[in-house]
C-alpha cells in the first residue's frame, strides 16, 4: 500500500486543526476535515499562527473567514406528502454526485472517475461497503448503468490508492471496509452477462493482496501482521480487521482522544477503533472486552467471522471467473476457509456463528447478526443454516425486522437498532436455504418500520429501532442521519425480491 502522508492538509493535521476538534466549534468532528481553504494552506496557518493569542481572536469566525464550510445533506427531496417510493426514485438524483473536472488541491475528497451516490447527510463521499446495498435498490429500479459506475470508480480507487477505502477522503486511505466489491460485480454479471465483469477481475485480485498482505512473512513467533493472522501454530491463515494509524481518526479526532484519555497504552486504543471503523459495525459489543465501556475496544484482537465469510466469497468468485492454476488456487483458499471458518466461528452447542477472541483463544460471547453472512455467502450446511434460522426468529426477530446484536450497550450496532445491510443479508441467507417464509416475514416488518417512519418524518433514515416502534435508532458519535442510500437499495431490491 502507498504511503500516508496527511501533513499537506491544514485540516488534517496539525495546531489549527488540533484546536478547532478541541474546542468543539462544530456540532460534529467531520465537519472541519470536509471543509476547502480558500487559499493557501500554508497562509492560513500562517495567518493562524499570527492571531490566535490575541484577545480578539474569534476561532469559529476566522474558519468561515478562510475555509469553504460544507452543509449537511438532511433537506428532504421531496415533501411530507409522496409516497416512499416515490421519495426513493428521486433520492437516487439527489444523492448523486459527478465527477468535477475541476479537481481543488486543498479538498480532502479523492476525486473519483465516474458518477456515484453517497449516503445522505453527513456523508458527503462515497463509502465502501454502503454501495453494494444501494446498488441492489439501483439495480432492482433499473439503474444498471449506475452500478458500473460505482465497480469503475472502486477500481480505480484501488489503482490510485492499492485498495478500496473507507470512503474517498484522503483521511480514509489508512482502512478500507468488509470487501463488497466481488459482489457488486456478481450483481452487474447478473444483469450484463459475463462479458461485462472481465475488466475488474484483475482489481478484485488486487483487492484481495491486499487483505492478505503480509502472509508470506507470518511465522509461529510471529503470527500476526497487518490482516492476516496464523493460528494453530501457523496451521490455518484467518483475517482480521485492522488500520494502519495508530492516532484518533481525523473526522472522530476529540471523540477517540477522549476514549483513549489516561489509557495506558493510547495508540493501540486508536489502532483498535479504527480498526472497528473499518468493519463498519463502529461500534458494538463485538468488540468490547467490557459491553459498557468503549475503552475497552479490542478490534484487532477479533478474528471477525462476517470479514471471512466475505472472504470466502471472494475466492470462491474469483475461482468461478478465473480459469487453470488460478482458479484452483483460489478455490483452494476458499476449501481452506471454510474448514477453517467451521472450526473457528461455529458454535455446534449454541447452534450459532461467533466471532474468535484471539488474546483468550475461544470465541467471544456476543450475540449478533454476523450470523446471517454464511447463509449470505452459502458456507453453511443445511443442518447450520436451520439452526442459524431457528436462532434468528426466537431471539433476533422483531416488530421492525431483526435487531444488531442481543446486547444493549448504548453503541449504535447493537440492541435496539437494525440496519438495512444486515436485513438484506438475513433475508437473502435465509431464502438461499429455503426458508422463504421467515425471510420474508422479516422483510415485511422491516419495509413496514421504514414506510411508517417516512410517512411521520419525509425521511428514509441510516438505522431504525426495530424493537420499540416508536422511538428512532440512537446511539453512536453522531446524530440520526436520513438520505440514506442503503436504506433506500434495501426496501427496492426487496420489494423486487418479494413481487410486493
Amino acid at each position: 500500500m502507498r504511503p500516508i502522508d496527511l501533513s499537506d492538509y491544514i485540516q488534517l493535521e496539525g495546531p489549527l486543526f488540533e484546536e478547532v476538534q478541541r474546542s468543539e466549534i462544530f456540532e460534529d468532528s467531520k465537519t472541519f476535515v470536509d471543509c476547502i481553504p480558500k487559499i493557501d494552506p500554508p497562509q492560513i496557518l500562517a495567518k493562524y499562527l499570527n492571531r490566535k493569542d490575541k484577545n480578539d481572536f474569534d476561532l469559529r469566525s476566522f474558519v468561515e473567514e478562510y475555509f469553504h464550510i460544507p452543509g449537511n445533506n438532511t433537506e428532504s427531496a421531496i415533501s411530507v406528502g409522496a409516497t416512499m417510493e416515490a421519495h426513493i426514485e428521486k433520492l437516487w438524483d439527489y444523492l448523486g454526485r459527478t465527477p468535477s473536472d475541476k479537481v481543488n488541491p486543498y479538498s480532502t475528497l479523492i476525486p473519483l472517475s465516474a458518477p456515484y451516490i453517497v449516503p445522505g447527510g453527513r456523508f458527503r463521499e462515497i463509502y465502501y461497503w454502503d454501495s453494494y446495498f444501494t446498488a441492489e435498490g439501483l439495480a432492482a429500479a433499473g439503474h444498471i448503468d449506475m452500478v458500473e459506475n460505482l465497480i469503475k470508480n472502486f477500481c480505480y480507487l484501488i489503482r490510485q490508492v492499492g485498495h478500496v477505502p473507507n470512503g474517498n477522503r484522503q483521511y480514509y486511505v489508512s482502512r478500507s471496509q468488509p470487501p463488497f466489491l466481488f459482489l457488486l460485480v456478481d450483481l452487474l454479471e447478473r444483469y450484463k452477462g459475463s462479458d461485462a465483469i472481465v475488466y475488474y477481475l484483475d482489481p478484485l485480485k488486487k483487492e484481495y493482496e491486499f487483505w492478505m498482505d503480509g502472509t508470506e512473512m507470518l511465522t509461529e513467533a510471529h503470527p500476526v501482521h497487518r490482516r492476516v493472522v496464523h493460528v494453530d501454530k501457523g496451521k490455518r491463515i484467518l483475517n482480521r480487521y485492522w488500520d494502519d494509524r495508530p492516532l484518533p481518526r481525523e473526522e472522530s479526532w476529540q471523540e477517540d482522544a477522549e476514549v483513549a484519555l489516561d489509557e495506558p497504552d493510547p495508540r493501540q486504543v486508536y489502532r483498535d477503533l479504527r480498526a472497528g471503523a473499518e468493519s463498519g459495525w463502529d461500534f458494538s459489543s463485538r468488540w468490547l472486552g467490557d459491553k459498557s465501556d468503549l475503552r475497552t475496544i479490542r478490534t484487532t484482537s477479533i478474528l471477525s467471522a462476517d470479514l471471512n465469510a466475505l472472504l470466502y466469497g471472494l475466492e470462491s468468485k474469483l475461482s468461478s471467473w478465473t480459469e487453470g492454476e488460478v482458479s484452483e488456487r483460489f478455490a483452494e483458499a476458499a476449501r481452506k476457509r471454510k474448514r477453517n471458518y467451521n472450526t473457528y466461528f461455529w458454535n455446534d452447542k449454541k447452534g450459532y456463528y461467533f466471532d474468535y477472541d484471539l488474546e483468550n483463544k475461544t470465541q467471544t460471547e456476543c450475540m449478533s447478526l454476523i450470523g446471517v453472512y454464511p447463509l449470505f455467502l452459502e458456507l453453511s450446511s443445511q443442518k447450520q443454516a436451520d439452526q442459524v434460522a431457528t436462532i434468528l426468529e426466537e431471539e433476533f426477530l422483531r416488530e421492525g425486522g431483526l435487531v444488531t446484536s442481543l446486547h444493549q450497550t448504548g453503541q449504535q450496532w447493537d440492541y435496539p437498532n437494525g440496519w438495512a445491510p444486515l436485513q438484506w443479508m438475513g433475508i437473502v441467507g435465509l431464502c438461499n436455504y429455503g426458508h422463504h417464509e421467515l425471510a420474508e416475514e422479516i422483510a415485511r416488518r422491516w419495509v413496514n418500520l421504514n414506510r411508517d417512519v417516512f410517512d411521520r418524518t419525509g425521511k428514509m433514515m441510516e438505522k431504525y429501532n426495530v424493537c420499540d416502534l416508536s422511538l428512532e435508532g440512537g446511539g453512536g458519535e453522531y446524530p440520526l442521519q436520513d438520505g440514506f442510500g442503503w436504506t433506500n437499495g434495501v426496501v427496492v431490491a426487496l420489494q423486487k425480491l418479494f413481487g410486493w
